[in-house]
């Protein structure tokens, strides 16, 4: 992984493992501690320049490959083409002629409504693909499965580090994203299932599901979930138990959600029973849907997170925090795409982009959380 420390960066794992050694065999050729090559690569310590000679002579490359220092970022005058729905909101920003014009991605515009471009076609009997593109393109892909919504900031992050490397992001709940996962038909998933106490209920997840490969579970959100109500709260919804009214319709996940599973555990702890909420039922396959069900008037509260209800101009009730997690097999963590992701994980540019969305924090992105 990229470590980081003050205003450098560096690549001293990176370099270690293309040489085949181990921590313990470059601190002896360098002449220091094991302790100390771990602290160098996880951004604790820089080393003098000494260390950093011997480093580089025995990683076979310059010390300016291992360590890059990061020059401060600048503000640059932009034009704002379209109000920012929040102050310091993100934008994209397109230079016409002579201006740097800024548009918000923020709100409506996070989630673009647009067709998604296909790799390929099925043939008519259903066997086989005719590609859009080369092989190799496809083989150079990464699907990462599971419903947290940042999961596209990630993929930006990395085709921007490496354009010949894309990855694919596809929507399923926690248990579906396992399942899966142990049948081998994604690379990653994402799970954020809430703890019970003195529980890690996304490690206990993996555990079951990946008893075969082993896994590595890694940091990636600490995000906020909650009820998607309309504007102005007009049910005065503060809690789950709220819901159990006798004219409000309701919109719930599929059995197996994470924010289902929430929803559960505290109307059980209100003695609130399912059946006093009215279409308790009724289901929507995604944060979206739901939230387009309650901008539409279809319903009056549905479960989300805060991102999505502020894209369809809706309120925002909180109920808990939750930790997703990245999940990697453990027969695929030395792929090199797998290598590429989680040194973009341990990037202060993907961190700070987590942290500008509403209801997120990068507190826990790039920890290692578990490896069984």
């Amino acid at each position: 992984m990229v470590g980081s420390t003050g205003e450098f960066f560096n690549k001293v794992k990176a370099f270690r493992q293309q040489a085949k050694l181990s921590q313990t065999a470059l601190a002896d050729l360098s002449g220091v501690k094991r302790q100390a090559i771990y602290d160098i690569e996880s951004g604790k310590y820089l080393p003098n320049t000494g260390v950093a000679l011997k480093l580089a002579r025995h990683l076979n490359c310059r010390v300016e490959d291992l360590f890059i220092e990061v020059t401060p970022q600048q503000d640059t005058a932009v034009t704002l083409a379209e109000p920012l729905p929040r102050e310091r909101g993100r934008v994209t920003v397109v230079k016409v002629r002579d201006r740097f014009l800024a548009y918000p991605v923020d709100g409506r515009h996070a989630f673009p409504n647009e067709l998604q471009p296909a790799d390929g076609v099925m043939a008519s009997h259903g066997s086989g693909v005719r590609f859009f593109r080369s092989q190799a393109d496809i083989e150079n892909r990464i699907l990462l499965t599971g419903c947290d919504p940042a999961f596209s900031l990630l993929a930006a992050h990395v085709s921007k580090a490496d354009p010949t490397f894309r990855v694919d992001c596809r929507f399923a709940a926690t248990h579906t994203a396992a399942d899966r996962l142990a049948r081998g038909e994604t690379h990653l998933a994402g799970m954020h299932l809430h703890n019970p106490l003195g529980q890690e209920a996304n490690v206990t997840l993996a555990q079951k599901k990946l008893a075969r490969t082993g896994a590595h579970l890694i940091g990636f959100s600490i995000m906020e979930e909650g009820i998607m109500v309309g504007r102005g709260n007009p049910f005065k919804v503060r809690e789950a138990a709220d819901l159990a009214q006798e004219n409000l319709r309701f919109i719930n996940r599929e059995p197996g959600a994470a924010l289902r599973l929430l929803l559960d555990e505290m109307l059980a702890e209100s003695k609130v029973p399912e059946t006093a909420v009215t279409d308790y039922d009724s289901l929507a396959g995604s944060h979206h849907q739901g939230a387009q069900m309650v901008a539409y008037g279809m319903a009056d509260a549905a479960l989300g997170l805060r991102p999505v209800a502020l894209a369809y101009d809706l309120d925002f009730v909180p109920l808990a925090q939750v930790r997703c997690d990245l999940v990697i097999p453990g027969d695929l963590i030395s792929d090199p795409r797998i290598q590429k992701i989680l040194d973009i994980l341990t990037s202060q540019a993907l961190r700070q982009e987590i942290t500008l969305l509403p209801g997120y924090c990068h507190k826990q992105t790039g920890t290692t959380i578990a490896s069984f």
